[in-house]
C-alpha cells in the first residue's frame, strides 16, 4: 500500500497512541502530522461503526449508539466464526443470527452490505424510508439475510432460544455417524433492554434447563438506556442471574478488545453442555467526542457536527460520507467468499446423507420444502352422537394424535397445562436435555417465553410448533403472537377454558374480551369450533395454513356431537370461516338468522327447533372463524346473511366486533362484563345463554319490525 492510499484512506488521528486500538505503526512526516495507520481489523470495524453513523444521521432517525459501540463484537463474530453464505441467505445449515436489540439494526445492515448479501449502499442510504430494505427494525423476510423480526425488547433473545431448540431436535432426528447434516449455531446480540425484559429470564431459564449447548449470546453491555445511567433501573448482577439458570458465563472489560471476545466465543462454542452468554463492556456511541457514554447517542442522530467529529476522532475523512476503505471492501468480500465453500462442503456431504440414508434424507427434504406428508389427514377421527357430549379440548387431543402420527415435524406442548389443553402427543416422548428427540415440549409456567420461542422454531425451519394454554393468559403471549402474525410465521395455539363457561375459576380465568382482541390481530386466524367435528376441521385448517398463525379456542365443559345425520353440514365449509349449518326452508328467505360461534352453536340450533313450531323460517349460521369468512367474496357473505334480515348473535365473549359482519340489524347475547365464580351451567344461565333467552331475543326482534 503507498503513502497516498494510505492519506486517502486514514486523515490525522488526533487519539492518543494507547486508544489506537490495532495500530500497527505510526509514521512521522515531514511535516509533523502523525499518520495512524491501522491494521485491516480496525479498518473494517471503523467502516461499521461510521456506515451506521451516516445512515442514521442520513434518516434523521435512528439509533447509532449501539452499533457503534458493538462494532468490534459483531465484526469478531462475523469474520471469525459465523457460518452463511450471502449468495445462498436461506442455506439451511447455516448459523443464525439474530439481533435482538433491534434498534441497532444499522449495525446489522451494515454487515449485510459489506459481507455481499444483496443490499446496496442505496439501500443504506434508505434507512427509515418508504419501501426501502432498511427498515427501522430488522424485519424478518423483507432484508435478506435477517433471521427475525426484532425490535420489541426481548424477543429476538427468545427467538434465539426457539432456533436452538430447533437446531437441537433437528440433529437428534437426522443426524448420524459421520452425518451432521444438521449442525450450526445459534449467536444473538441482545442489550440492557433484552436483560432487562421478563421474556428473556423465561426463555433464558428454560434454555439452561434443556442445555441448549450450541446457543451463544453476546451481551453489549453499555451501561445506557433511554433514560439515561441503566443505575437508575437495573443494577443486578446479570451474569449470577444467568449463572443460576445455568447458562455458562463470561465478561469482557474491553468491548474493542478483539483477541479477547474471540477467546471467549472460542470457550463458548467448546461449552456443550450449557449455552453460553459472553458480557462485553461496550461503549454506546463509540468515538463520539460528546456523545459517548450518554443516552444521546441512544436513540437519535448524533447530528452532522458530531458526525464530522467522530469521523475525525477515529481517522476517518470527515467530508466523506457512507464511506468504505478499499482495504475493507476487500477484506469483508473475502469473508462473505467463505460461506460459498462451507455451503458447498456441506451440499457433498448432503448427497453422501441422501445416498446412505435415503428414508430420513427424504423426509427431511419433504420437511424443509414445505411440504406434508401423502393423506396426511386421511385417518382422522370422526365423531357421532354416541360418542356423547365432549369438550373441544378433548376432540382436540384426539385429532392432535391422529396427526402426529402421520407429521413428524409437529411439536410443541404447554405452558405447564398440558393435562387441561389435551397437548399430550401419547409414545412421543419429551423434548428434554437428554432426549432431544422427543416431541413434547414443557415450557413451564412462561406463556410469553413460549410465544417467542414457538417464533423462533418456525423461523428456523424444519418444524411445525404448537403450544398451548387458558385462553385468558393469551394475554401473556401478545408480543409474539403479533410478531407471528407480522412474520406469517407457520405457528398453532392451542387455547382452551374459551369462556365463562368454563365455571367456577370465576372471573379471573373466565375470557370475556380475549376473542375479540385475538381477531383484531392482522394476519392472526382464530377458530373457535362448535363441536368435535368442526374442531376436527379446525385442525386439519392449523396444520395446512401458511400464510401466519393459527389459534383454535376450545372450551373445558362438554358440548353435544352435533348430529352428522341430521345436520350434513357440519364441518364442511368450517375453511371458509362460516356456512349454514342449518334452515327451515332453503326455498324462502329467512325470518330470523341465528348465528353463533363454539359452544353457543348448539344452543341456537335447538332454539331453531323450538322457534320453527311457530311457523318461522329460521337459518342458523355457524362462524367459527370471522378471519376466514372475511377472505371470502361478498356474494357468498351475503349469500348466508342477506340483506334486511335479522340476526340474532351469540357468544360468549364481548359484543364488540359484531356488527362488521353482520351489518346493523343484529341482536346480540353477548357478554360485556366481566363473569363470576360458579358453576359453568349456572354462569352460562345467569349471563343468558339458554335456548329460551335466544328464542326471547327473537321474538323481541321480530316485534320491532313488525
Amino acid at each position: 500500500m503507498n503513502y497516498e492510499r494510505i492519506k486517502e484512506r486514514l486523515v490525522l488521528a488526533r487519539l492518543p497512541v494507547e486508544n489506537c486500538n490495532g495500530q500497527k505503526f505510526i509514521e512521522t512526516m515531514s511535516t509533523s502530522e502523525t499518520v495512524v495507520v491501522e491494521d485491516v481489523d480496525q479498518v473494517c470495524i471503523n467502516t461499521i461503526r461510521l456506515l451506521a453513523a451516516d445512515m442514521v444521521q442520513k434518516a434523521g432517525s435512528g439509533h447509532p449508539g449501539l452499533p457503534m459501540g458493538s462494532a468490534a463484537m459483531a465484526y469478531v463474530l462475523w469474520k471469525k466464526f459465523l457460518h452463511f453464505n450471502p449468495e445462498n441467505p436461506n442455506w439451511f445449515n447455516r448459523d443464525r443470527f439474530i439481533l435482538s436489540a433491534g434498534h441497532g439494526c444499522a449495525l446489522q445492515y451494515a454487515l449485510l452490505h459489506l459481507t455481499g448479501y444483496d443490499l446496496s449502499m442505496d439501500e443504506l442510504k434508505q434507512l427509515r424510508q418508504w419501501d426501502s430494505l432498511t427498515p427501522g427494525h430488522p424485519e424478518y423476510g423483507r432484508t435478506p439475510g435477517i433471521e427475525a423480526t426484532t425490535g420489541p425488547l426481548g424477543q429476538g433473545f427468545s427467538n434465539a432460544v426457539g432456533m436452538a431448540i430447533a437446531e437441537k431436535a433437528l440433529s437428534a432426528r437426522y443426524n448420524d455417524t459421520g452425518y451432521n447434516i444438521v449442525d450450526h449455531y445459534t449467536y444473538a446480540i441482545a442489550s440492557d433492554g433484552d436483560l432487562m425484559e421478563g421474556i428473556s429470564s423465561e426463555a433464558g431459564s428454560l434454555a439452561g434447563h434443556l442445555r441448549l449447548g450450541k446457543l451463544i449470546v453476546l451481551y453489549a453491555n453499555n451501561h445506557i438506556s433511554i433514560e439515561g445511567d441503566t443505575d437508575l433501573a437495573f443494577t443486578e448482577d446479570r451474569m449470577k442471574r444467568f449463572e443460576a439458570f445455568q447458562w455458562h458465563t463470561q465478561s469482557i472489560e474491553d468491548g474493542n478488545d478483539i483477541a479477547a471476545i474471540e477467546e471467549a466465543i472460542n470457550n463458548a462454542r467448546e461449552e456443550h453442555e450449557r449455552p453460553s452468554i459472553i458480557e462485553v463492556r461496550t461503549h454506546i456511541g463509540y468515538g463520539s467526542p460528546n456523545k459517548q457514554d450518554t443516552a444521546a447517542a441512544h436513540g437519535k442522530a448524533l447530528g452532522e457536527e458530531e458526525v464530522k467529529l467522530t469521523k475525525k476522532n477515529l481517522g476517518w475523512p470527515e467530508d466523506k460520507t457512507f464511506y468504505v476503505p478499499e482495504e475493507a471492501k476487500e477484506h469483508f468480500e473475502q469473508i462473505g467468499h467463505f460461506g460459498r465453500a462451507r455451503e458447498a462442503e456441506w451440499n457433498k456431504l448432503l448427497e453422501q446423507y441422501q445416498k446412505k440414508y435415503s428414508s430420513k434424507a427424504k423426509e427431511l427434504k419433504r420437511i424443509l420444502d414445505g411440504k406434508l406428508p401423502d393423506n396426511w389427514s386421511g385417518d382422522l377421527p370422526e365423531f357421532t352422537t354416541d360418542d356423547g357430549p365432549a369438550a373441544t379440548r378433548n376432540a382436540s387431543g384426539k385429532v392432535l394424535n391422529a396427526l402426529a402420527n402421520k407429521i413428524p415435524e409437529l411439536i410443541g406442548g404447554s405452558a405447564d397445562l398440558a393435562g387441561s389443553n389435551k397437548t399430550t402427543i401419547d409414545d412421543a416422548g419429551d423434548f428434554e436435555a437428554g432426549t432431544p428427540e422427543g416431541t413434547n415440549m414443557h415450557f413451564g409456567v412462561r406463556e410469553h417465553a413460549m410465544g417467542g420461542i414457538l417464533n423462533g422454531m418456525a423461523l428456523h425451519g424444519g418444524l411445525l410448533p404448537f403450544g398451548a394454554t387458558f385462553l385468558i393468559f393469551s394475554d401473556y403471549m401478545r408480543p409474539p403472537m403479533r410478531l407471528a402474525s407480522m412474520n406469517s410465521l407457520h405457528v398453532i395455539y392451542v387455547f382452551t377454558h374459551d369462556s365463562i363457561g368454563l365455571g367456577g375459576d370465576g372471573p379471573t380465568h373466565q375470557s370475556v374480551e380475549q376473542l375479540v382482541g385475538l381477531r383484531a390481530i392482522p394476519g392472526m386466524t382464530v377458530i373457535r369450533p362448535a363441536d368435535a367435528n368442526e374442531t376436527r376441521e379446525a385442525w386439519k385448517v392449523a396444520v395446512s395454513h401458511k400464510d401466519g398463525p393459527v389459534a383454535l379456542v376450545l372450551t373445558r365443559q362438554g358440548l353435544p356431537v352435533i348430529d352428522p345425520g341430521e345436520y350434513q353440514n357440519i364441518a364442511k365449509d368450517l375453511d371458509k370461516g362460516g356456512y349454514t349449518l342449518y334452515e327451515s326452508s332453503s326455498d324462502e328467505k329467512p325470518d330470523v338468522i341465528l348465528t353463533a360461534t363454539g359452544s353457543e352453536v348448539h344452543l341456537t340450533l335447538e332454539a331453531a327447533k323450538k322457534l320453527e313450531k311457530e311457523d318461522l323460517n329460521i337459518r342458523v349460521v355457524s362462524l367459527p372463524s370471522w378471519n376466514l369468512f372475511n377472505k371470502q367474496d361478498d356474494s357468498y357473505r351475503k349469500k348466508l346473511f342477506p340483506e334486511n334480515v335479522p340476526i340474532v348473535a351469540v357468544e360468549a365473549g364481548a359484543s364488540l366486533g359484531w356488527k362488521p359482519y353482520v351489518g346493523d340489524a343484529i341482536t346480540t347475547i353477548s357478554v360485556d362484563k366481566y363473569g363470576a365464580s360458579a358453576p359453568g351451567e349456572t354462569v352460562m344461565k345467569k349471563y343468558g345463554f339458554t335456548v329460551s333467552n335466544i328464542c326471547d331475543k327473537v321474538h323481541s326482534v321480530l316485534s320491532k319490525e313488525s
